[in-house]
């Protein structure tokens, strides 16, 4: 290589670029992306916000941002909500983001007979998703690849108690009951009963949100 610094965006990085026989350890540096945290830290009318997605005031609300399309687990989401939606009947799912899949998505949601249940809210303005985030109790991350997926920590920013696959850099910014849950990818039962958790405890979502905006 003829690079002097190779810029990682989380330390996993640098461990997978260096098992790859990618450089050289002394060559890593980690930067972090960099997050303008004051939108996130704002308070928002969450009725408000909820109302614009169809989303009442005493709904359980799971979120999701990212793009709809491969890698980003939203299959293994679905089954895992199909859970969650029998056990818990005021629990909903917000759907931040658009995609090639979302006709395939929103097919999917009707068969399993969740329309009513999931808000599929296509790609919305980036000034308006920490309001979006501020209106869900729990945010859900089931990305497959990710490098370190800025929506992890601008929930946490949010006070947002996240869930999300132990993939590259996520356990970077999240712990297991102290910002929120890391699951191994693919995990459906595990989700399903992370979600549920969190949803019937709201003294936990304070918890592990306080904890995370810290």
């Amino acid at each position: 290589l003829v690079s002097d610094r190779i810029i990682s965006v989380a330390d996993a990085m640098t461990e997978q670029a260096l098992a790859a026989g990618v450089g050289r350890r002394e060559q890593f540096r980690t930067i972090y992306s960099g997050l303008e945290v004051e939108t996130f830290l704002k308070d928002y009318d969450r009725a408000a916000v909820r109302a614009r997605f169809g989303l009442d005031a005493d709904d359980l609300v799971v979120g999701k941002v990212a793009r709809l399309s491969d890698l980003k687990g939203h299959e293994f989401l679905f089954r895992a909500f199909e859970r969650v939606a029998k056990d818990e009947p005021h629990a909903k799912l917000l759907l931040v983001g658009d995609g090639w899949r979302r006709a395939e998505y929103e097919r999917q949601v009707r068969d399993a007979g969740l329309a009513g249940r999931v808000v599929f809210a296509g790609l919305i303005p980036p000034a308006e998703v920490p309001a979006a985030i501020h209106a869900m109790d729990v945010l859900v991350h089931t990305s497959l690849r990710e490098g370190l997926a800025r929506v992890l920590p601008q929930a946490l920013i949010s006070g947002v108690p996240v869930i999300t696959y132990d993939v590259d850099g996520a356990r970077e910014v999240v712990e297991t009951d102290v910002t929120g849950v890391l699951l191994p990818p693919r995990e459906i039962d595990g989700l399903a009963a992370a979600m549920l958790r969190l949803l019937r405890d709201p003294a936990l979502r304070r918890r592990l949100g306080a904890a995370g905006r810290e």
